[in-house]
Formats: C-alpha cells, structure tokens, sequence
C-alpha cells in the first residue's frame, strides 16, 4: 500500500466517507503520523498491529465503522496516544 511511504505525513483524516476494506498494515511506517481519523466509513477486518509502531499518533478515531476483533496489546507502545475513540464497532475483549 502506498500509505507507507507518506513518512512525513502528520495529520490522515479521511472520516465520513465511503471507504471499506481494511486498514492497511503499512500504516505503521508512517512514523509522524498524529493524528488518524477513519471514523464513519465501512472499514472492515481488525486494527493492525502496526499501529504500535507509530510512536507519535496522539488522536485515533476509529468509530463507526465495521471493525472486528480486540484492541492490539501493542497500543500500549504508543505512549504518546491521548484519544481513541473505537465505539460503535463490533470489537470485543477486555
């Protein structure tokens, strides 16, 4: 996906659209990104893994959409992450 080579992309924001499909697992190489706002869309399949790697993401929306699985254990490697906002999903685990 050529999302992974927007290396010094800071803000994706992308909510209230028509989007489906998933969530491209190349997301982890845009390592500036801040902000990520997907919210509203038909995204589908669960949150990658990579997410952890984007050490700088601070607001994370993700709701309303058609997502699946948990949350990655991986979040917590992103200490800088001050919103995320998945409701609306159908996510489960604790």
């Amino acid at each position: 996906s050529e999302v992974g080579m927007l290396q010094n992309l800071l803000y994706l924001d992308l909510y209230r659209n028509s989007f489906d499909g998933t969530i491209p697992t190349e997301i982890g190489m845009v390592s500036k990104l801040q902000n990520l706002d997907l919210f509203t869309n038909n995204i589908i399949g669960t949150i990658p893994t990579e997410i952890g790697m984007v050490s700088m993401l601070n607001d994370l929306k993700l709701y309303d959409n058609k997502i699946t699985g948990t949350i990655p254990s991986e979040f917590g490697m992103v200490s800088t992450l001050r919103n995320l906002e998945l409701y609306a999903n159908n996510i489960n685990g604790t």
